[in-house]
């Protein structure tokens, strides 16, 4: 099953199991590093040391902090250290080397987000240091900011400030309408017919074509 594949709820976390390389490991998106895809087992033993060496090199390398498939292994050996140690404590304490539990806490966190976040991560259209702060968010507030970093373009201090006012406990909804966001609002390209098609019944009903596309597509999704 796929992280996201559930008709019933709307995943908000991870649902495969911990260190495996559901995103490093495909190809469409990452290509040939794919092959390089490393699981990270935390009850075995070997695969435990190698997460702790992983995190320590990856703690120490600011070398690649723009590769976002770098990133994701780091996140990775980080959660799969946590499991193994069965603490945030413990697992830097393995790491060594000055790893701290924050850094520990933060990167297991993005490793647990759900794979509908963490393809656009491997993708480079979420920025690491952006993911970080959306895993910070609980709940389905987490899916709408990461989707409104696809959608208009946030920047790694906007994102961290609107994650702040959630966990304060303001709306999603508000803390970005103060930034001059619409949470909803998407600009989709669409087949000519269709485009027509939704214009026309939106003129017929005296509806906005967005009221119209939201209940075709309501209606579509629950059915799935």
């Amino acid at each position: 099953m796929s992280d996201d594949a559930d008709s019933e709820f709307i995943p908000t976390d991870r649902e495969s199991p911990v260190g495996e390389p559901v995103i490093r490991g495909d190809p469409s998106l990452t290509g040939e590093r794919a092959k390089e895809a490393v699981q990270f087992d935390p009850d075995d033993p070997e695969s435990l040391e190698l997460a702790a060496e992983t995190v320590t090199a990856f703690s120490n390398n600011t070398a690649g902090a723009e590769d976002n498939v770098f990133m994701l292994r780091g996140a990775a050996a980080c959660a799969a250290l946590v499991r193994g140690e069965g603490s945030y404590k413990a697992a830097a304490e393995r790491a060594g080397d000055g790893v701290t539990v924050s850094f520990i806490r933060k990167w297991a966190r993005v490793h647990d987000l759900p794979q509908s976040i963490r393809r656009h991560v491997a993708r480079g259209e979420i920025a690491p240091s952006a993911a970080k702060h959306i895993a910070r968010v609980p709940g389905e507030a987490r899916l709408a900011l990461a989707f409104a970093v696809l959608d208009h373009d946030l920047t790694v201090r906007q994102v961290r400030a609107v994650a702040s006012d959630i966990n304060d406990g303001e709306p999603i909804e508000s803390a970005l309408a103060r930034r001059g966001i619409t949470l909803g609002e998407i600009t989709l390209r669409l087949p000519p017919d269709v485009y027509r098609e939704l214009r026309r019944r939106a003129s017929l009903s005296d509806r906005e074509p967005g009221e119209v596309a939201g209940d075709v597509l309501s209606d579509h999704f629950q059915r799935e």
